[in-house]
């Protein structure tokens, strides 16, 4: 399978509605000075394989000034780099790079809580009760004759109380590890505050941020009780707290945030964008953070959340498209990524979810608008289930038995033996270790041999680059009459239109009247697209 450099994307300012972004979780991608762990120096050195790979852009995890409880989202210093991924200089040197490579960068933005480290929150504990330095967080007096009982009932993401008691009797919010405390997103300061580290990170040239949380920055005036049982566990907690338009999440206030948000991206050129990372009750809820005066995209979290049958992912895809169309903004697709088990495992591990998110990877490079996609994806990475329990550290892992680790071992390089070339030449230090059979899935074992997952995302994302019924102004999904269990839609561009099917039946279908087969993610035999599979095909 033949695959040519991919020229940079375009310059204008809806790059993004279109555009492929490669999440980099940096503690994972690649770590230039063998200390195990990732670093924006190891970054810069593989953008080269970004580019040749196709991609639009980055989104780089949190690499801000952290204690790294929870992998970096629990920030200490907005406005500076950790020393164990670099300094300023690095991201200036890499930001650099990557525009010159055509590649643009995109940060992770944590709004709905900092670190207990931030000098705000260390202030606020010793200020005392009543203090402005606490009215920057929500702290509240407890329940009960001695106010030891926690101000309401919420409980954390990570599982228990949502709240903490500290020394003086009061009790500050944290909906996720106590070592993140909530802001108060009511108080002008803090508005203040996010406001000017937006415009620090767009001086420096990044171009987009992916918002954390925010779905969670207003709470219910006045904390009222969810009326959840103690007993609730952690997996139901993230189910229902996660999804449903609860007091912790999707309050109608925070739409304020964002309208005050967009005149500042805006008032930079070259398209500067923020993505949602947003939950709500209904796909309406979610399409409310989009438009011309709030964000510019939110994650489709139900894409990844569809079970894989065909009547699954047609809904899906149908609601989104359609909610898109109000809010005239762009879907944005999304497989796999730092907090949801990879897609391989999702699909039934092995063999068979391998053969399935190859597939479902066709699927979503074939709609329209934004497609994001987790380091690693494309070597077809299985979530790695086996990991000793003293290694893990999701903090999540010791409140519930819930860990997020398995899909953020380091992605493998090259060579035969771990950490497979994750670090400089003889390093053989990795945060988590790689299994001993990831050898094959390496970028270098992959690259150039023909039928791999690698050389399929090459080609996939060069013809998507390429073809005019996948531009962004192309015709929209037009669904074809298919056999059940199959997915079949055409995009058109003139005339020329390209179909996508999916076999998610149970035998081998034939592609007769499709047009001309341009790539497959199984082999083909007699023109029948076996189960599992997808294919891109044309007719002009």
């Amino acid at each position: 399978m033949t695959v040519s450099t991919i020229t940079p994307p375009r310059t204008d300012d809806d790059w993004w509605r279109s555009a492929v972004v490669y999440q980099v979780y940096v503690r994972s991608f690649a770590d230039s000075n063998g200390d195990g762990v990732g670093d924006l120096a190891g970054i810069r050195e593989r953008l080269p394989y970004l580019r040749d790979l196709g991609v639009d852009a980055l989104w780089l995890t949190p690499f801000y000034t952290s204690p790294m409880i929870d992998g970096g989202y629990d920030v200490a210093d907005y406005r500076d780099v950790d020393p164990l991924f670099g300094t300023l200089a690095d991201f200036d040197a890499m930001i650099s790079d990557a525009h010159a490579l055509g590649l643009r960068i995109i940060v992770d933005l944590v709004p709905n809580h900092t670190s207990s480290a931030h000098r705000w929150f260390v202030d606020a504990l010793a200020a005392g009760p009543g203090s402005p330095e606490r009215a920057r967080y929500l702290f509240a007096d407890g329940r009960g004759e001695h106010g030891d009982l926690p101000p309401n009932d919420w409980e954390s993401i990570f599982g228990g109380p949502a709240w903490t008691r500290i020394a003086d009797g009061q009790w500050y919010l944290h909906l996720f590890d106590p070592a993140q405390p909530d802001l108060n997103w009511r108080h002008p300061e803090v508005r203040a505050e996010f406001e000017d580290v937006l415009r620090f990170w767009l001086d420096r040239g990044v171009d987009g941020f992916r918002v954390d949380v925010a779905h969670g920055m207003i709470k219910a005036e006045g904390l009222p009780d969810v009326g959840f049982s103690t007993a609730t566990t952690g997996q139901r907690q993230v189910d229902l707290l996660g999804k449903a338009c609860l007091p912790y999440f999707d309050q109608d206030e925070v739409h304020e945030i964002y309208r005050a948000w967009r005149p500042i991206l805006d008032s930079y050129p070259g398209g500067r964008m923020a993505v949602a990372e947003a939950w709500a009750e209904t796909p309406q809820r979610l399409a409310r953070y989009i438009g011309p005066d709030e964000l510019h995209q939110a994650f489709s979290f139900d894409f990844l959340d569809a079970t894989w049958s065909a009547d699954s992912f047609r809904k899906v895809i149908e609601t989104a498209l359609a909610e898109a169309t109000v809010v005239g903004a762009p879907t944005t697709w999304v497989l796999s990524n730092h907090d949801k088990q990879r897609h391989v495992t999702r699909y039934g591990d092995g063999a068979e979810g391998l053969r399935r998110a190859r597939a479902a990877s066709l699927l979503m490079l074939a709609l329209p608008g934004s497609a994001y996609l987790y380091q690693g994806e494309e070597l077809g990475l299985p979530e790695v289930l086996d990991l000793p329990d003293e290694l893990r550290q999701d903090p999540a892992f010791l409140r519930t038995g819930e860990s997020r680790d398995g899909c953020r071992v380091p992605i493998p390089w090259s060579g035969e033996l771990a950490p497979y070339g994750f670090g400089p030449a003889g390093s053989e230090l990795s945060w988590l270790p790689a299994p001993t059979t990831w050898d094959a899935l390496s970028v270098a074992a992959q690259a150039g041999t023909p039928d791999s997952t690698l050389e399929l995302y090459r080609a996939a994302l060069r013809i998507r680059h390429e073809h005019p019924a996948l531009a962004v102004d192309a015709g929209e999904v037009t669904w074809l009459q298919a056999e059940p269990g199959v997915l079949a839609f055409s995009r058109t561009a003139g005339t020329t239109a390209l179909t996508c099917v999916v076999n998610l039946s149970g035998a081998p279908v034939a592609l007769d009247g499709y047009g001309e087969l341009i790539v497959a993610s199984a082999p083909l035999t007699d023109r029948l697209l076996p189960v599992d599979a997808a294919a891109w095909l044309e007719r002009r």
